[in-house]
């Protein structure tokens, strides 16, 4: 049976994370079927932060397909390359965008967001297996701190799924 997830609503980001990602490991240990694992993580953290959009983008065959998300309807299909998810899952590294309408050739899935981090999920041989697209209606909605939870989320991820 799930167990909900409790984090300090008014807490600055860092105690946010740091309450939510051992709160997010309990839910999933022992899981390995990653859409079940990577649903609850897309709730969570879509649930706790209140973002526009959370979710996960798969790596299948040469493109990106849309995985488990929270929030208004998304792009189905992202290229190698294309928008930040598509570049991210091309470098393999985690970008930040404050602005998206400052990057160029963002894809903009919806027209309310306005700031977005994606972080790789790379499997034991490095080759990302997955992203995590988090959207949000404001700018500059993401920093150093998200950059940093969301990373050890993503390396966790990856080490019980891929």
């Amino acid at each position: 049976m799930a167990e909900s997830i409790s984090i300090e609503s008014g807490a600055p980001k860092e105690i946010k994370y740091e309450q939510l990602l051992p709160q997010i490991f309990a839910l999933i240990e022992g899981e390995q079927d990653e859409v079940a694992v990577l649903s609850n993580v897309a709730a969570a953290l879509h649930q706790s932060f209140a973002n526009l959009w959370t979710g996960f983008y798969l790596v299948r065959k040469d493109v990106l397909k849309l995985g488990p998300f929270q929030g208004p309807v998304a792009c189905m299909t992202i290229d190698v390359g294309k928008g930040v998810c598509g570049q991210s899952w091309e470098r393999g590294e985690t970008i930040v965008v404050a602005d998206v309408d400052r990057f160029p050739g963002h894809i903009a899935c919806s027209s309310e967001s306005r700031s977005e981090i994606v972080v790789p999920i790379k499997d034991s041989n490095g080759q990302v297996k997955a992203v995590l697209d988090i959207d949000s209606a404001h700018l500059n909605s993401f920093d150093t701190f998200d950059r940093r939870y969301l990373e050890q989320l993503c390396d966790h991820l990856a080490n019980i799924l891929y």
